[in-house]
């Protein structure tokens, strides 16, 4: 095997202070490198490259996982860190989030490796590399893949490859055991909605579920999406893979906590069957639910898994979602809204997710806003008039169906980077599963 091939990491300005030869100074000199982050140049030898420059940047600017640039530029092959490249930790799994590769349906070359840099966490960097990779590879794949059938199949698998127990409710037997608005939503589709119920830990451990929107394909129901807003629907499980992502970061760290998992799954096809617009639902928490467009069908689904996980009296209950647009509108594409009844829940995973470049973005749950749900035929329409304060409405309607003295946080994702950025190339991504496992490993760790 050969020797791993030197990665120096040099901050903007600092080319004198670097641990390079004179000769390789001068290059970088004469090639214009600086330590401009995400600037990669290839240092020559008497065969060839013989070490790599990369700009990391301004210190007070940058990201934590800007190696996530240089490991998606970089060759095939084995690389070690040099120079100034700051927590060791933080910077491999910079570099392992970077070389991420989704290769099921084209042949690419193989991924760059890192030899893990002296006092990097070996089984975080793994952790949350595979956390990722998993939510990942699941958004990706496109929902003639991951339809209902094989979704809970891929679900069945990761439970019982991590000692989980699963039980699943699907088709009629969701009416008969009181999910009819999951039902309603999927019952559509050729494949049957189902609702899977995951749990792992010690009984008397504190309470932690995790509740995921699975929608393996949206086309928006009878208010049918436009083309171009169809075009990425198979991403609509998306805050599902992020609840997968976050339980194996829970279950591989061991955490004190009785872990359960809710995920909904549903294709939201259209048929005879298809729930319309004006249609009133029953719900699993006796709230009455008048339907203003099917292709808000997310909050529907959430609901009534929300409402069965509030029964357990959960010491904690985080739901994550692709759910609205208007979160997109508001904060774009990088930065999640938060909602979370605990200030102080909500502070820790906003600091937490900053310092690791995985962030988010309180919301209020403002109370005066309720009042856009009002309906007079049902106890609630499901979606707000007037089309203002979308996100914070979806994030109201769910918290209908939470009882008000559960510990509640709901996440908006979006579980895609339309342009690669530090540590997440192009495609299907996580969102909010490193500042929420942060913030749980800070309570729950062993």
């Amino acid at each position: 095997m050969t020797d791993p091939t030197p990665l120096v990491c040099i901050p903007k300005g600092m080319l004198r202070e670097a641990p390079l030869s004179e000769a390789h100074r001068i290059w970088a000199e004469a090639n214009g490198f600086d330590g401009q982050e995400g600037k990669l140049l290839a240092l020559p030898g008497e065969n060839g490259i013989s070490a790599y420059a990369f700009g990391v940047g301004d210190e007070s600017q940058r990201s934590p996982l800007v190696l996530g640039l240089a490991a998606a530029a970089l060759k095939p092959g084995a690389y070690r860190l040099e120079g100034a490249y700051g927590d060791p930790t933080l910077g491999a799994l910079g570099f392992r989030l970077g070389a991420y590769r989704f290769t099921r349906y084209r042949h690419a070359d193989a991924a760059p490796e890192l030899v893990l840099p002296d006092g990097a966490d070996a089984a975080e960097v793994d952790r949350l590399t595979q956390a990722a990779f998993l939510a990942r590879d699941l958004v990706n794949t496109p929902a003639n893949d991951l339809g209902p059938d094989r979704y809970e199949a891929v679900i069945r698998d990761f439970a019982e490859a991590r000692g989980m127990n699963v039980r699943v409710v699907a088709g009629d037997d969701l009416l008969a055991e009181n999910f009819p608005m999951i039902h309603a939503v999927g019952r559509a589709s050729a494949e049957a909605p189902r609702l899977l119920d995951l749990s792992w830990g010690q009984e008397g451990d504190p309470k932690v579920t995790l509740v995921g929107k699975g929608v393996t394909f949206d086309t928006g129901g009878l208010n049918i999406k436009p083309g171009n807003s169809m075009a990425l629907m198979k991403k609509d499980m998306g805050g599902s893979a992020n609840v997968l992502g976050l339980a194996h970061a829970i279950v591989d760290a061991k955490l004190k906590v009785r872990l359960r998992v809710l995920i909904p799954v549903v294709e939201n096809a259209i048929s005879g069957a298809a729930f319309r617009p004006g249609d009133v639902l029953p719900s699993r928490k006796g709230i009455t639910v008048e339907i203003g467009n099917t292709d808000a069908e997310g909050r529907l689904i959430l609901a009534d898994a929300l409402a069965l996980g509030d029964e357990d009296k959960p010491d904690l209950m985080i739901d994550m979602a692709t759910l609205t647009g208007a979160a997109r509108v508001a904060l774009g594409p990088e930065l999640p809204p938060l909602y979370a009844r605990d200030e102080a829940f909500a502070q820790a995973l906003v600091e937490t997710g900053m310092a690791i470049d995985d962030p988010l973005w309180h919301m209020p749950l403002w109370g005066p806003y309720d009042k856009l749900l009002s309906s007079k035929v049902a106890d609630v329409n499901h979606i707000s008039s007037g089309g203002l304060a979308g996100s914070i409405t979806a994030a109201l309607f769910l918290n209908r169906f939470v009882a008000p003295e559960t510990n509640w946080a709901h996440l908006d994702i979006f579980a895609w980077a339309p342009e690669a950025r530090p540590g997440r190339p192009f495609g299907g991504t996580d969102q909010g599963v490193r500042a929420l496992y942060g913030v749980l490993k800070g309570r729950y760790g062993v």
